[in-house]
């Protein structure tokens, strides 16, 4: 059973527990996101450090360097986070796993990434609870941790334990935890910055969410002369009434409105990263002059495009 606002409370101020030959990156799959999710909020929902057993530098799989803020000893986070993926088996050891224990015993939510469901399991932090790791180990672990409901997963949000198979699955997992706290409108935000083909978050019913997973598609390849609606739900194969059910249900949002959403996130990226007139940006954004656009950019964002660009000066 999950527990959405101790987790989101506790996922404010996470300690990210590095190991050498950790995956560099799972950590920016992991990280990233919740950067973007700032960025959108315009506020730092979410904060981070990096540590490591003794607070010395750690190296990634393929090289990267990160210097700590901490030992893990000084872990404070309400979130603690840990991180290694090569190499498991030797830090399969009594001190690392104390280490963890006593760290852990100060946090509200504890998680594994990659490989770090196995240190977690050996500190009897799993006991009781379901999780997944990578699954190159996946059935070892289950014999190695009978107490453990191991599952085949990508990732798996249990209570206060976040479990998450590697790399690729921590962005999903991200996402998801982004979507769950703040809407599937922040998530899909999120999911553009990326490039995600894979938009929308499963919040619901699968079916549902790959056809408006393809309804945004469309809009996102569409934002200079936008489609109409009726023509997006033509292309995805349904009825303009099952496209504004299916994306309410999914995005609490109607189809227009999440295209006015993304046409303004697209404006917003090129005030940001650009200097483009803002009726050059408007253009490009599918709005017919500057004035449209920099009154639903101010309903939106709280300031006009000028005062977002002077801001970020």
């Amino acid at each position: 059973m999950q527990n959405w606002p101790k987790i989101h409370d506790a996922m404010q101020h996470v300690d990210i527990v590095l190991f050498d030959q950790f995956s560099n990156h799972c950590l920016a799959n992991f990280v990233e996101p919740l950067r973007a999710a700032n960025g959108f909020a315009r506020t730092a929902q979410y904060q981070w450090r990096f540590l490591s057993l003794n607070g010395a530098p750690v190296v990634s799989s393929s090289g990267l360097q990160i210097a700590p803020h901490a030992a893990l000893s000084a872990s404070e986070g309400p979130a603690l986070m840990l991180m290694p993926s090569y190499g498991i088996r030797e830090l399969d050891r009594p001190d690392v796993v104390r280490a963890i224990r006593r760290a852990a015993a100060n946090a509200e939510i504890v998680g594994g990434f990659d490989t770090g469901s196995w240190l977690l399991g050996r500190a009897g932090l799993l006991d009781g609870y379901s999780a997944t790791l990578h699954w190159d180990l996946l059935d070892a672990f289950a014999e190695a941790f009978p107490d453990v409901d191991t599952a085949r997963r990508r990732y798996v949000v249990d209570r206060d334990r976040i479990t998450c198979s590697g790399a690729m699955a921590a962005f999903d997992l991200v996402m998801y935890l982004i979507a769950s706290a703040h809407g599937p409108d922040v998530a899909l935000n999120v999911a553009q910055l990326f490039m995600s083909r894979d938009a929308v978050p499963p919040l619901g019913p699968i079916p549902a969410t790959r056809m408006v997973g393809r309804a945004v598609s469309l809009m996102q390849d569409n934002i200079e002369v936008p489609l109409s609606i009726p023509d997006i739900a033509r292309r995805v194969g349904c009825t303009q009434k099952t496209l504004e059910l299916r994306m309410r249900a999914t995005l609490g949002m109607t189809p227009a409105a999440t295209y006015r959403r993304q046409r303004l996130n697209a404006a917003m990226r090129l005030v940001q990263g650009t200097e483009l007139p803002v009726a050059e940006i408007a253009s490009r954004c599918g709005y017919e002059n500057a004035s449209a656009m920099t009154r639903a950019f101010k309903s939106v964002f709280g300031q006009s495009p000028h005062a977002m660009r002077q801001d970020g000066l």
